[in-house]
């Protein structure tokens, strides 16, 4: 059987590379194309909600078969859920429809991973790379994947507004950002299709085709636990997700979707740049403790973002706060597999993905009826990042005493 493990992690980063790029264009507009369709904030949030829990339910069906009846196959397939998902919404005029497509098709409201994409890559790049170079590889695929969200971010929000300066209505405008989307979800049904056999799951776990769906056996209750904890942290993610941070933005302070997309562009580079980082002060520190040591002022700087006066000054402490915030993205994906065995290592991803996925769905529906309010305007701020500080905690105090394999 030929392999080509090389030519594989470079296909796998530059899918990571299209899709986050077309997350991040979507992002910025979202919710303001929703809103220019006539849609409240509450059922916006709610839409929201289903988006995140139809992704979690496609999520956790693929990834948890994918090293069963294959890894290519249901990449393939996520990336086809992908472009009908982004047609679906660029045709849409009516509430109905883009229920159904949020519910089965992939959409991220977040500019980060939806979908079954992440897990099966994850698997798919920790046996074509040594353990020892796992956490600087997975640091390296979220600087790609956060540098391709940036440029999406700022593309999507630089496209609509100079299409309106052209005098194109808004509402057309974002259409066209939906139309992009689907095309890059036809161009990734493309790249996977040159996956190699080689990125398969290994002999022994096909060889069990009878095995329990989800895959997990002595790892079960450690990844339980991580996915309970990483619930909670998503959870607190959902109130600000990145379409819903770009809406506040544009409410509280007037900014416009160029603007929008510059300050997400900013954001997003910043955090790409800061996973090299991360996986630098893990080799000093270990993995857990990366995760909380940067993490902790982080969620204290999202709290901070809407007690800024101003706009320059609200910029900074978000562009601050994104400057460390995901630093524990890489070690968490690290420390994921270094606490399972590698015959496990694709279902656990996928079941704590689709536990993030969850939580971050919940949070949308509550927060949407708080964005209608001008009182509460703020709050999911605060909320996101009280939240986040009990995740911090529980974390730390669960995990300090396990040791990584």
């Amino acid at each position: 059987m030929l392999t080509r493990p090389g030519a594989d992690v470079r296909l796998l980063f530059l899918t990571r590379i299209a899709r986050l790029f077309a997350y991040g264009a979507l992002s910025v507009v979202l919710v303001l194309f929703l809103s220019e369709l006539g849609l409240d904030q509450g059922r916006i949030g709610l839409l929201l909600t289903l988006t995140l829990l139809g992704d979690t339910a496609i999520s956790l069906l693929l990834t948890t078969t994918a090293d069963r009846l294959g890894r290519k196959r249901m990449l393939i397939l996520g990336a086809t859920l992908m472009l009908l998902a982004g047609v679906a919404f660029a045709l849409a005029s009516g509430y109905g429809l883009l229920v159904l497509a949020a519910t089965i098709g992939v959409i991220s409201p977040s500019g980060n991973e939806v979908g079954p994409f992440l897990a099966i890559e994850q698997a798919a790049l920790s046996q074509a790379v040594p353990d020892v170079r796992r956490t600087r590889t997975f640091a390296w695929y979220n600087l790609a994947g956060a540098c391709a969200t940036a440029a999406g971010a700022l593309a999507g929000g630089g496209l609509t507004q100079l299409l309106q300066t052209f005098g194109i209505g808004a509402l057309a405008s974002y259409r066209t950002v939906l139309v992009g989307y689907a095309a890059i979800g036809a161009i990734l049904v493309i790249l996977f299709t040159r996956l190699s056999p080689a990125a398969e799951a290994p002999l022994a776990e096909v060889a069990h085709p009878l095995r329990h769906p989800i895959s997990l056996g002595r790892s079960r209750g450690v990844v339980l636990r991580l996915s309970g904890l990483f619930a909670i942290d998503a959870f607190g993610g959902g109130f600000v997700l990145q379409s819903i941070a770009a809406y506040w933005f544009h409410v509280r302070f007037g900014a416009e979707p160029a603007l929008l997309g510059s300050i997400f562009f900013g954001a997003n580079l910043l955090a790409g740049l800061s996973y090299l980082a991360a996986a630098r002060l893990a080799e000093r520190i270990g993995l857990l403790n990366t995760m909380i040591f940067t993490h902790v002022p982080s969620n204290l700087l999202l709290m901070a973002v809407p007690f800024m006066p101003t706009l320059p000054l609200a910029i900074g402490v978000l562009l601050l706060r994104f400057a460390i915030s995901q630093m524990d993205v890489p070690t968490r994906q690290s420390y994921t597999m270094a606490l399972v065995p590698p015959d496990e290592r694709s279902a656990a991803a996928g079941v704590t993905n689709v536990a993030r996925t969850t939580g971050a769905a919940l949070a949308p529906v509550i927060a949407g009826p708080l964005l209608a309010n001008p009182a509460l305007l703020s709050a999911p701020f605060v909320i996101a990042g009280a939240l986040k500080l009990v995740y911090d905690a529980a974390l730390y105090l669960s995990f300090r005493n396990v040791k990584e394999r």
